[in-house]
């Protein structure tokens, strides 16, 4: 493997930390961000020290807010050092982080947590790309992806002002796509299925409603696993799909063809 590394934001669970496993098993170096408490903060350190035994030590994790822009700067003079005369392959945004809510009654969103939601889980890639290609540490080849979902373009309790920043983040990706494709680097989003992870939890009370509800209407009988979206992931760095730029690409079993 080449001196080639994987950025993640939003990495210490789901498929942020799905994918950080599945490249670094690979060869890849990991570089994740994430903003965790707790029990889940022990959870980000057992998971840098696995990816550590998988690649040779090339992984740095920090847990800190990536969407700062002081953090952003701060941490990219670390990352030129980090990877040197090498590349970064991937630029990936997992962060699910932003108010579960509605636009008005029982709890009606306030601007504050719009503003937040739509920086944290949409524009803040628009900065990391544009540092991250001011430093020439993107290059041909390189791949920009988001993670999206249903709630782009389906109205859900509690899920307003997440919906609207995943569709921002969809627009967000293509014209990165649109502007970069032509330097050989591509952008594109990944919309999986519901998946029982952490930030599944957060949305809403009825999460395993939801769950079991997906197994009976996805065509193959099962809810999305973190592991599906890595794949995918891998799939998409390699060279043979050089040409998939400005797409939102499925990654649900068909799920959103179902009713």
């Amino acid at each position: 493997m080449e001196n080639k590394w994987a950025i993640i934001l939003g990495c210490s669970t789901g498929h942020g930390a799905a994918t950080a496993k599945q490249l670094a098993s690979e060869g890849y170096g990991i570089i994740g961000f994430h903003l965790d408490r707790g029990s889940i903060k022990k959870d980000a350190l057992k998971l840098q020290d696995e990816i550590s035994n998988m690649n040779n030590n090339r992984v740095k994790f920090w847990n800190v807010n990536a969407a700062d822009k002081e953090i952003m700067l701060e941490k990219l003079i670390d990352i030129k050092k980090i990877v040197k005369n090498g590349e970064v392959k991937l630029l990936m945004h997992s962060i699910a982080f932003g108010s579960t809510t509605n636009f008005f009654n029982p709890t009606p969103v306030r601007q504050r947590q719009m503003d937040m939601t739509q920086h944290v889980m949409a524009h803040c890639l628009i900065y990391w790309t544009q540092n991250l290609l001011n430093e020439g540490l993107l290059k041909a080849g390189s791949r920009i992806l988001g993670l999206t979902s249903e709630g782009s373009y389906k109205a859900m309790e509690g899920y307003g002002p997440v919906g609207v920043a995943k569709a921002s983040l969809e627009a967000v990706v293509r014209q990165i796509g649109w502007e970069l494709g032509s330097q050989g680097i591509t952008a594109n989003t990944i919309q999986a299925g519901i998946t029982p992870t952490r930030a599944l939890t957060k949305i809403s009370e009825n999460w395993e409603e939801w769950v079991e509800k997906t197994k009976e209407r996805n065509p193959m009988k099962r809810v999305t696993r973190p592991e599906d979206v890595a794949g995918l992931v891998s799939l998409l760095l390699n060279d043979k799909a050089n040409f998939v730029n400005c797409s939102t690409i499925f990654c649900d079993g068909g799920e959103h063809r179902a009713l």
